[in-house]
């Protein structure tokens, strides 16, 4: 596989997640947001694991088969990075969000969870020593400037005066998803990218079920909510995580998590043809800014 297969991995995880914003908001109208944390990653663990015991498995992972020698057992110190990326990716950063998002405006949370792909990128340059051009550091700049700008389009209802402990727990759900992103590179290796997802998703939805029991948050998911639950977990945490890690595999956590943050323009799209939300002009302008930044990624490779 050449590394257009990363990048196309990559767009289509953060499609998939897109959606979820949308559905998680039509359940968080009767659901608590701890518990739809915690279900949609338990669903995510569960779906993946079901199919790991299908014929199907050896299917799906002849499919990930790339250019990267990919490694058949788990180690020790792989037990280990599984269980700092559980901590930080499917517990804490949702746990960060969740509390967040409660304590400051939904504006201030769109617009600092932009940090994690900062952050992102931050921590592959200087700790783990990824590489790019100056085509690549103008695609990943020009992604950025549009995923700001389409999450929040308003700028004057910023206030990040307002709610400032919800703000700084804001950015440090982007700065934990950024460290699993760089982590999970390293375990992006695995040939077994099913096993590596559904322990991300049944560890850290349960850790999440659990403190919510533990401080008393009654876990209840009405029927008409569930369908959104169970979408968002299969697809927009379960097969999207998979790609992720994936792409990881084939192009870096870098480029990787920019690309990624597209998904703010998928979610402002499926939010229009859902919700009846607006859809903008300038959002539209920025989210072909957006593609341009992916564009401009992709194309790093062939002007190397």
């Amino acid at each position: 596989m050449t590394h257009h297969y990363g990048y196309a991995s990559a767009l289509l995880a953060a499609f998939l997640f897109g959606m979820s914003s949308t559905l998680n908001k039509i359940s968080l109208r009767d659901v608590h947001p701890m518990i739809v944390a915690g279900s949609i990653y338990v669903t995510a663990g569960v779906v993946l694991m079901f199919l790991r015991l299908t014929p199907l498995k050896d299917r799906i992972l002849e499919r990930l088969e790339s250019s990267v020698k990919a490694q058949e057992g788990f180690s020790r110190r792989d037990l280990l990075l599984l269980a700092f990326i559980v901590l930080f990716g499917s517990f804490l950063a949702p746990l960060f969000f969740m509390f967040g998002l409660y304590r400051t405006t939904a504006v201030n949370a769109s617009l600092l969870l932009n940090t994690e792909t900062l952050f992102t990128v931050l921590i592959a340059l200087l700790i783990f020593k990824e590489r790019t051009s100056r085509r690549g550091i103008l695609g990943i700049l020009l992604i950025l400037i549009g995923a700001v700008v389409i999450s929040t389009e308003n700028f004057g209802e910023v206030e990040l005066s307002k709610g400032i402990l919800g703000n700084i727990l804001i950015i440090l759900a982007g700065l934990s998803w950024a460290i699993d992103n760089n982590l999970s590179k390293l375990l992006s290796v695995k040939r077994d990218l099913l096993l590596v997802t559904s322990l991300k998703g049944l560890f850290g939805g349960s850790a999440l079920l659990t403190l919510a029991s533990l401080i008393g948050v009654p876990f209840y998911i009405p029927l008409q909510s569930l369908p959104y639950v169970l979408t968002v977990g299969a697809f927009s945490i379960g097969f999207s995580l998979v790609l992720f890690l994936f792409a990881l595999r084939e192009i870096g956590a870098m480029r990787t998590g920019a690309i990624f943050s597209t998904s703010s323009l998928i979610g402002a799209l499926f939010a229009f043809l859902a919700l009846g939300e607006s859809l903008t002009a300038l959002k539209v302008v920025f989210g072909m800014i957006m593609l341009l930044g992916v564009y401009v990624l992709s194309r790093e490779e062939i002007h190397k």
